[in-house]
């Protein structure tokens, strides 16, 4: 469920394909830990249901779905679409389940034609990565064509600012900025395309130095946003801003192998257990939970979807990060396994 009072799920406001997503992406990486047979029921669950969002009359998938398992009408958000492509393609990437690869595969190549259109930044980012892990795996004309297209179009929007103070190709910072810096580092890996690595390399490290509080530890922008020309809103800090930091710089330290990436890393990944402005824990670590999070006056004990699935997103990429197992696009595995659900 999207929502939560305290740990209590709330059902009022149903679930989405965005957590759906993600879910399946945390048992992708909890698969690597406690094997396959310990996440496939829920992997499946979460297929099961990008599977049902998937409305063949639009090309597009539905984002809001009640309790009752009916869809709320009306035209989704492009980044639900980025994140279910994302999920996707992780899935053909890595799944040790050839049937569950098949229907994954099937469902993204249904889902391209709308999704390789989409114009938001960081849905654009997240079909453009959703496109690298499935090229990697299993790469064919078709995601070939949409993976140039899409690192074209955003390449193209970052150097309209390149070497500007503000080289942002929006006029103020949002919510989960690192992303489509991340795209840009892995697509320009993957194209062997230095100038579009550099590129969100660059911006990264802008990225890195404005969230970086004068003591050291990181400090996201608030979900009050950060204006061009204005003040850097201080809270809310939200845990996607530092989990999608740290994806970020996860592509940079395997594209570059330079130790103060890793470094970002750890501190995003410190400011879940206190490392942050005021000192305070968001995650727990026993039961895998992660706060909503910091405000001015403390911690959002709510425990949604969205900031559990970060905390424990941050979590396996620092665990591989630390066991010398990267999980970024080099560690791309194939389908051995006919697993049953």
């Amino acid at each position: 469920m999207q929502h939560a009072i305290g740990s209590r799920p709330d059902p009022a406001h149903g679930y989405c394909v965005d957590d759906v997503a993600r879910a399946l992406r945390v048992d992708l990486l909890h698969r690597r830990v406690l094997g396959w047979a310990a996440v496939a029921d829920s992997a499946w669950r979460s297929m099961r249901f990008l599977g049902e969002a998937f409305d063949p009359s639009a090309g597009r998938f539905r984002n809001f779905r009640r309790v009752d398992g009916s869809w709320l009408e009306g035209p989704a958000s492009e980044d639900s679409q980025g994140r279910a492509m994302l999920a996707l393609g992780e899935v053909i990437a890595t799944a040790p389940d050839a049937e569950m690869v098949e229907t994954a595969s099937a469902l993204f190549a249904t889902a391209l034609p709308a999704a390789q259109g989409m114009t938001a930044l960081r849905a654009r980012a997240s079909v453009l990565l959703g496109c690298d892990a499935a090229m990697r795996a299993a790469p064919t004309e078709r995601v070939g064509l949409a993976y140039r297209l899409l690192a074209d179009r955003l390449r193209s929007a970052f150097e309209m600012r390149a070497a500007s103070a503000w080289p942002w190709p929006e006029s103020r910072l949002t919510y989960e900025n690192a992303l489509p810096v991340q795209a840009l580092i892995v697509a320009g890996g993957h194209l062997g395309s230095r100038s579009m690595t550099d590129l969100g390399i660059e911006v990264l490290d802008w990225l890195i130095a404005a969230q970086t509080a004068p003591t050291g530890h990181l400090s996201p922008i608030g979900n009050g946003w950060w204006p061009c020309g204005g003040a850097k809103s201080r809270f809310d800090q939200q845990p996607i801003e530092a989990t999608a930091l740290l994806l970020a710089a996860e592509a940079a330290f395997e594209a570059t192998g330079d130790e103060r990436y890793r470094v970002a890393m750890e501190r995003a990944y410190a400011w879940f257990l206190g490392e942050n402005d005021l000192g305070l824990t968001l995650a727990d670590p026993v039961r895998g939970a992660g706060c909503d999070g910091l405000t001015p006056s403390g911690v959002n004990t709510n425990e949604g979807a969205e900031s559990t699935l970060m905390w424990l997103m941050a979590l396996e990429h620092v665990r591989a990060l630390r066991d010398g197992r990267p999980t970024g696009p080099a560690t791309t595995e194939r389908p051995v396994v006919a697993a049953t659900r």
